[in-house]
């Protein structure tokens, strides 16, 4: 990360555990781009685990490595984030519920590879979305790997990978 990195926007990623979906995601946007700070967290993170096995194959199956990976829950830090991004709506519905303040600019990673306009800086396209008042929907779900065989974290490592590529086009 470069030296102003603290003055760079913050993009975070939410999943349940943060143990797979959220830490492939933040992987995959800080591999493409210095342009954001980008982190992770959990809405039921066990703090300080390292990312599973499997999680880390999958990674490296994509050319990507994060050694220093410790589960987080979701606190203070990544409320000021910019923007959140999550894997569900359950997740959305969890920031809703416990950091209010943060509805307007939380959608799911899904939704906002659809929606995210692509013109005006980071703040106005977030505001454009009218996050907080969005009816939530089941196509927005990224399916949670967690109890799969590898080929499944693999799967899932490749869909994230061709919907955060889609999003950081719409980002940039």
């Amino acid at each position: 990360m470069n030296a102003d990195a603290n003055s760079l926007p913050v993009v975070c990623f939410v999943c349940t555990g943060n143990a797979a979906r959220s830490v492939m995601a933040r992987a995959i946007l800080a591999e493409r781009t210095q342009r954001y700070r980008v982190i992770g967290a959990g809405t039921f993170a066990l703090e300080g685990h390292p990312m599973s096995q499997r999680t880390r194959l999958a990674l490296n199956r994509l050319g990507i490595s994060d050694r220093d990976h410790r589960s987080r829950q979701f606190g203070t830090e990544h409320a000021e984030a910019d923007l959140v991004i999550t894997m569900e709506p359950d997740h959305v519905k969890w920031v809703r519920k416990h950091y209010p303040q943060v509805s307007s600019k939380t959608g799911t990673l899904r939704r906002l590879v659809r929606d995210m306009p692509t013109k005006g800086n980071l703040k106005e396209r977030v505001t454009s979305l009218n996050l907080a008042d969005v009816i939530l929907e089941d196509w927005e779900e990224v399916v949670d790997p967690a109890s799969g065989d590898q080929d499944v974290f693999d799967a899932c490592a490749m869909a994230l990978d061709d919907l955060v590529g889609r999003l950081a086009l719409r980002l940039f």
